[in-house]
């Protein structure tokens, strides 16, 4: 078993060698599916532990000896946002099983973010409901973009917000897939593709997000909605479930 923990939270180090062994038993699960999401308690402090699954023996080659395994990568860029000025929750450990050198179960625990909505509400919303956030968050990723960081599973549970003291915070989760360098055009508005919503709040999201960047709105538009209606399309044959999107 090996243990990362950050120089903050070493007073945790026998709690967090223990989780392993009690993950199973304690916590809330928040989240269930590829991977196990639980809310737990670390003294007065609350605490997220994912665990990620045992990957396909293919996969556990590619992450013993030479791709950085998703879990470390989460622990490892809360640090470069945070640096730059972005939110994220921060990062407390990373835990990994090895069997005969090959990586199992791993766990990536960090602070429980207190903010408590995220995008998934913007599905069906009117425009007037959600302009001043949507305003908003063009121009968080816009300063995103330009600070060279590209979440690379921008969808709607991994963009959390609240509005504080009359003004909109977003806080970013889920980061192992994430890239750095630039951001051009297409890449940005690509990057918009897995969100949720209709046509008119993504007009709104592409005017904000080409004025923000000094780009054409124009092109931005015809760009954001040709890769969302791709990106939805290439989900629904994969899944062979149809959603009711408006992507007209």
């Amino acid at each position: 078993m090996k243990y990362f923990i950050h120089p903050d939270y070493e007073y945790l180090r026998p709690y967090i060698e223990s989780l392993p062994d009690i993950f199973e038993k304690e916590g809330k699960v928040i989240y269930t599916g590829r991977n196990l999401i639980k809310v737990m308690q670390a003294g007065d402090l609350a605490i997220n532990v994912k665990r990620y699954r045992k990957p396909s023996y293919f996969n556990r080659l590619i992450y013993s000896f030479i791709r950085l395994p998703k879990g470390m990568r989460a622990f490892n860029y809360p640090e470069k946002l945070l640096y730059l000025g972005f939110e994220t929750p921060q990062p407390i450990a990373y835990i990994e099983e090895r069997v005969c050198g090959l990586i199992g179960f791993s766990y990536f625990v960090s602070i429980q973010s207190g903010y408590t909505q995220n995008f998934y509400q913007f599905g069906d919303m009117g425009i007037d409901e959600c302009r001043e956030v949507i305003t908003e968050f063009a121009h968080y990723t816009a300063r995103l973009h330009e600070a060279g960081i590209y979440h690379r599973d921008y969808s709607p549970g991994n963009i959390l917000f609240d509005k504080i003291n009359g003004k909109y915070h977003f806080s970013l989760v889920d980061i192992n897939r994430m890239s750095f360098g630039a951001v051009g055009l297409k890449k940005g508005c690509a990057n918009f593709a897995r969100l949720w919503g209709q046509t008119p709040m993504f007009t709104l999201l592409a005017d904000e997000y080409a004025a923000a960047r000094n780009f054409d709105k124009n092109v931005c538009r015809r760009l954001i909605l040709k890769y969302r209606t791709r990106f939805w399309k290439r989900y629904r044959c994969r899944h062979a479930v149809y959603y009711h999107l408006d992507i007209e």
